[in-house]
Formats: structure tokens, sequence, C-alpha cells
């Protein structure tokens, strides 16, 4: 197995859930959701408490596949920051790398669901998330992990520089997945590439990054950037390449969806705890369509994430 370090948010998520006040509502062209009224009161049917963020989710699926997970991420001295510590406690990461921000609170969001139809709005208050440049990557030389995994830093290019440096000396593979601050300052990013050894997006993120609108034009484009690059299209599945080998592939199977958060840390992180575990590359993509499928079928961005034990079924997946 292999030692995976995270970097990222650690956030406690707040469900509100209901069948018939928290759902879509047409307004001529535009879709609102949750159309209450200023002043209203709404009973809500269920409330459950989670904690998620890219960081957390991802530490999560390493260490549930068996790997030495270490996550670094931001939180305070709260209610909310011991619900994460306790979850990641009970899920064997290690978090002696996370910080403890003094003036904001703990990461936090609310998310409005939809209990009939998946549908879902989230208000966030990043609180002790908004910042990372306190991530030392002189940790690196301590903690010594075979990869580091990367979310969103909420567009801190000087730390993610300073992380792919540092990494590249210590010759450790580093997995990528820009956030929208990232992907807004492409001046910044795109030179950074460079260091990645495999990169996730999804089809629209790809179209902000070079040109083209099918994902054979994305990735034709992209994988010049990086030694792998994958690019999902929610239902219609994604297309990767690993320089040698390139796939198309479809949704790992149809299910209802009752909750999307989440879903792309799960086929990223997922993805990675396979091929650290040296699943071959066509493996590793079937583990992350499985992972991220298997985590919209529960509220909550981690309790569906998969064990290295999951049996796969076969998938529509084809080499191109």
């Amino acid at each position: 197995m292999a030692k995976i370090l995270s970097l990222g948010s650690a956030l406690n998520d707040i469900y509100l859930i209901d069948h018939d006040d928290l759902v879509p509502t047409e307004i001529g062209e535009e879709s609102i959701f949750a159309k209450i009224l200023v002043g209203s009161k709404v009973d809500i049917d269920k409330l459950s408490y989670e904690v998620g963020g890219g960081g957390v989710n991802s530490a999560i699926s390493f260490a549930r596949h068996g790997h030495d997970a270490i996550l670094m991420a931001n939180i305070s001295h709260d209610a909310a920051g011991d619900a994460i510590l306790r979850t990641l406690d009970k899920e064997g990461v290690d978090t002696s790398f996370i910080s403890y921000d003094t003036k904001r609170a703990t990461g936090s969001s609310v998310i409005l669901l939809d209990s009939c139809g998946g549908e879902r709005t989230i208000l966030t208050y990043r609180g002790a998330s908004t910042k990372f440049d306190d991530f030392s990557p002189e940790d690196l030389d301590t903690i010594r992990p075979d990869w580091i995994y990367v979310t969103t830093l909420r567009g801190d290019m000087k730390t993610l520089t300073n992380f792919f440096k540092k990494a590249q000396e210590k010759e450790i593979k580093i997995m990528f997945n820009p956030g929208v601050k990232e992907l807004e300052n492409s001046k910044e990013l795109m030179p950074l590439l460079k260091y990645v050894d495999v990169l996730l997006v999804n089809k629209q993120e790809a179209a902000q990054m070079v040109p083209g609108a099918l994902l054979e034009e994305l990735l034709y484009h992209l994988k010049g950037y990086s030694k792998t690059v994958i690019i999902t299209d929610g239902a219609m599945g994604g297309i990767a390449t690993n320089g040698e080998e390139t796939y198309r592939f479809g949704i790992y199977e149809d299910v209802k969806i009752k909750d999307a958060t989440g879903a792309g840390d799960a086929f990223g992180s997922g993805f990675l705890a396979a091929i650290a575990t040296k699943k071959s590359f066509r493996q590793a993509l079937m583990f992350a369509s499985a992972n991220s499928t298997s985590v919209v079928t529960k509220i909550g961005a981690n309790k569906g994430i998969l064990s290295s034990k999951k049996e796969l079924h076969p998938m529509p997946i084809q080499k191109i």
C-alpha cells in the first residue's frame, strides 16, 4: 500500500432534507431552488450532520482502500472541527498535520436537499478553509508520501507552486483536481501542470483551460500538459489517457441519485486509490466510476466511499 497526503478543505456539512418545500421551481428560463417566501417558516423532514470538503473526502477514500492516509487541512477548535476529527480518527486518517485557525471558525456548509429529485443548493461558510498559506512544503520531508492528492486551495497559486516544486524535488507523484479559483487564474495554472502526474477535470473545466468542444479535442490539447489526463462528463461518462492507453467510459451503473455532493472527489480519489495499489489504468477508471456512483446513492459526501474489497462488475469502457 502507499502513503498518500491529501491537501484541501475540511468542512462540516449540515443537510436540510425535504420532499416538497425544497424543490426546483421554473421561473422563465431560470431554475430557482426552493422558492421560499421571505419571512415564512418551513418545516423540513430530516436533518443530517456530515463532514466533507475535498481534503476530507479524498483522505477517507484512501484510508478505506487500505492506504496510509494523511490529511493537511485547516479547522478550528470548535464543535464543527471536533466532528471532523472524530470522523477522521474513526476512518484511520492521520490528522497530525491539520492546522488550527484561531481567527476563523471551521468551515461549514448548509445543504438544502430535495429528497425526491436529489437536487441541492449549498450555502458555504469556508472559514478556516479560506486560506492555505500556513501549509508548509517542508512537511513533505517528514511525511515522505508516495503521492499527494491536491484539490482546490482557493486559488493560492503560491502554495500550490511551492508544494509542486518540493514534490518534484522529493520525487513525489501528484494528482491534481483544480477548483474554480485555480481555473480563473489560467496564466499561473497552466505552467504548473508540468509537475502533475494525473490531472482530473470535468468537461466544462477542461474547456476553460484549452480550446475544444468535444471530449476528444479537449483531451488532445490537455495531454500535452500532464502525463495522465482524465476528463469527466457527468452522466455521459468521460475520457482518459495515460499516454499509452486512451479510454472512453460511461457511468458505472444507472442509479437513483440521492445526493451528488462529493461525486467528483470520489472519482478522483478512487482512481488514485486503485492506481496506488498497482491496478491497471483501465481497472482504476472502473473503480473511480464505481466509487463515484456509490457516493451519490447516499446522503453525505463520503458515506458511500468503497473499500478495496469491492468486486466490480462490467461497465461501458472502450479503448480507443
